[in-house]
């Protein structure tokens, strides 16, 4: 009799949403250059030939665990940001959609933030993330400011959206290192600094330095 394994046989799509599910936790665990495509193949329950077959190289395997998790992620704020909503709660709603993603999913934001920025091409799907997350902010931004009858140059708004992605990122880094911490919470406060400063935009006060 053969001792090869054998693997039940399952529709592509969800077999390749299984592999992803194994490259994530297995990246995050080891980062990019000291995974294994054993490791994964293992985790996931299949042979390493069919990892290759279905998603590619470990580069190839690599970019498919980001994109999948950027989509989910982008997926949930924008589920719950609706048009529709005040400035403040679709902001908060963001916010709390934002955390909550990675509260639920802390080893696929290893892999978005920590894995990917610090080499290439995957600093360029980061810094793709990232832009898709500052239009997604200055737009809301935008809404607020012509709901008040105010119109801010473009560039402003792209700033201050990259100030508040920026912390925003930083604080679910926080966030992906203490699992104790409550995703909600964090959002709270991560809301109070982002819309106590964006509520004196939008009422257009400003701060100058002093002269001397």
């Amino acid at each position: 009799m053969s001792s090869a394994p054998t693997f039940k046989r399952l529709p592509r799509a969800v077999r390749e949403q299984q592999m992803l599910d194994a490259a994530v936790k297995v990246f995050s665990r080891r980062g990019f250059h000291a995974a294994s495509m054993d490791e994964i193949a293992d985790d996931a329950g299949i042979s390493k030939p069919m990892v290759y077959a279905y998603l590619g190289t470990k580069e190839e395997l690599f970019v498919a665990c980001l994109r999948r998790e950027t989509a989910r992620m982008m997926e949930a704020i924008a589920g719950a940001a609706a048009p529709d909503l005040p400035a403040d709660q679709r902001l908060w709603r963001g916010l709390r959609a934002f955390f909550g993603f990675v509260g639920a999913h802390r080893d696929g934001w290893a892999v978005l933030y920590r894995q990917a920025r610090g080499s290439q091409p995957f600093a360029g799907e980061l810094a793709a993330m990232r832009s898709r997350l500052v239009d997604v902010v200055a737009g809301m931004l935008d809404h607020a400011l012509r709901a008040e009858g105010r119109e801010v140059a473009a560039t402003e708004l792209e700033v201050v959206a990259y100030a508040l992605v920026g912390a925003s990122e930083s604080l679910a880094d926080w966030l992906a290192d203490h699992p104790e911490a409550d995703p909600e919470r964090t959002a709270t406060r991560m809301m109070n600094v982002a819309w106590l400063g964006a509520g004196q935009l939008l009422h257009g006060a400003t701060w100058h330095p002093t002269t001397g």
